[in-house]
């Protein structure tokens, strides 16, 4: 596994979009993008944590209860965030589908204000010399 990330840490200074690689059993080369490689090094290494992996088209709709175990929410809260159309949403039915991406573009916007207030907590900490170093 090592190894592998060693290759990878030296492919990012390459400007190529591809990688070649061989196929041990028949000698074969095949290219791949370097997201690709990037991409199979997190899951080897997320597996060898013992890690599950799913791997999920961005275009695939998951139900509200997949969406708050996503986000590690309730369900009733996640309603919420949908009815106040913080997330977009389709109805289907009676059944609310929410897109992979519009909640992963959630979650990472939450993500940037959790960061922009924590930052803005510790520069009036620092300014007040609250004895954080």
């Amino acid at each position: 596994m090592t190894r592998l990330k060693e290759v990878s840490s030296k492919l990012r200074t390459v400007s190529t979009a591809g990688v070649k690689i061989k196929i041990q059993e028949t000698g074969e080369f095949i290219t791949i993008p370097k997201k690709a490689l990037s991409l199979l090094i997190t899951i080897l290494s997320n597996m060898s944590e013992g890690k599950s992996i799913t791997i999920i088209p961005t275009d695939s709709e998951v139900s509200t209860q997949q969406a708050a175990d996503m986000l590690n929410v309730s369900r009733p809260h996640l309603v919420k965030l949908l009815e106040n159309n913080t997330i977009p949403f389709k109805k289907v039915g009676s059944h609310r589908r929410i897109l992979l991406r519009d909640l992963v573009a959630y979650e990472k916007s939450l993500q940037r204000t959790r960061e922009e207030k924590l930052k803005f907590l510790s520069e009036q900490a620092q300014d007040l010399d609250l004895g954080y170093e």
